[in-house]
């Protein structure tokens, strides 16, 4: 049995707030390769002047970084240990948990299960960390583990063995997710301001060899993503 580790973090995942697109997203690796994998980015980071403790960020790409961006982009792509799993709901507003008989927040637990089931093998061990995004934080993981435990019938708990959060200045490989899920976002949200993250979308779309508006096939291991649709 193999242990692999799962950062996740999320973006608009509120039912109201600054986008209408909201993306989840995580990149797993190997567990045992976790420290030469973060020691590699922040390599990448010194060889730029920007510092080991330098906290990559969507919103912190501009075009005086963009060299430094587009190499961890291909880092993560040159990297057979490093896969990405993204889903994306284009339009919250056209939610209508009423119908449904759900909170948003029972919402936001079924994208997760979503996000993870195609990740997730019975004959693996997983670790997951999310990023600390406020005050609610540990009452959501002991739900959010409960309700993974439960969808992918790990009554023993050897498949989902944690989920914790985690400060994302101190690991790089969230630091990472937040990146592709940043451009992912930026993409459906249609936006087109920034050049140096326009550049960021297009290698990653190069790299991948998807346009990554629309899902990709189910087993597609390396850029894997879904974009929900509601039942009409």
């Amino acid at each position: 049995m193999g242990e692999l580790n799962i950062y996740c973090d999320e973006s608009c995942h509120l039912l109201k707030d600054k986008s209408d697109v909201m993306v989840l997203g995580a990149i797993i690796c190997p567990k045992k390769k976790r420290q030469e994998i973060f020691t590699r980015i922040r390599e990448i980071k010194e060889k730029h002047k920007l510092g080991r403790k330098f906290e990559v960020k969507w919103n912190k790409v501009s075009n005086s970084k963009v060299n430094f961006y587009l190499e961890l982009i291909d880092y993560f792509y040159d990297d057979d240990d490093l896969k990405f799993r993204g889903l994306v709901v284009p339009s919250k507003s056209q939610l209508d948990h009423e119908r449904y008989n759900q909170t948003h927040e029972d919402f936001y637990y079924k994208m997760y299960f979503d996000l993870l089931k195609v990740i997730m093998s019975p004959s693996h061990s997983y670790y997951i960390y999310l990023d600390i995004k406020d005050t609610n934080m540990q009452e959501k993981i002991v739900k959010l583990l409960k309700y993974l435990r439960t969808t992918h019938y790990d009554f023993k708990e050897k498949i989902i063995r944690r989920i914790q959060q985690v400060r994302s200045d101190e690991v790089e490989v969230l630091q990472l997710t937040d990146l592709l899920i940043g451009a992912i976002g930026y993409l459906h949200r249609g936006l087109d301001g920034n050049a140096a993250k326009v550049k960021l979308i297009k290698r990653i779309q190069q790299r991948s060899g998807y346009e990554l508006l629309k899902s990709t096939l189910y087993l597609e291991s390396k850029t894997n993503l879904f974009v929900w649709e509601a039942n009409k």
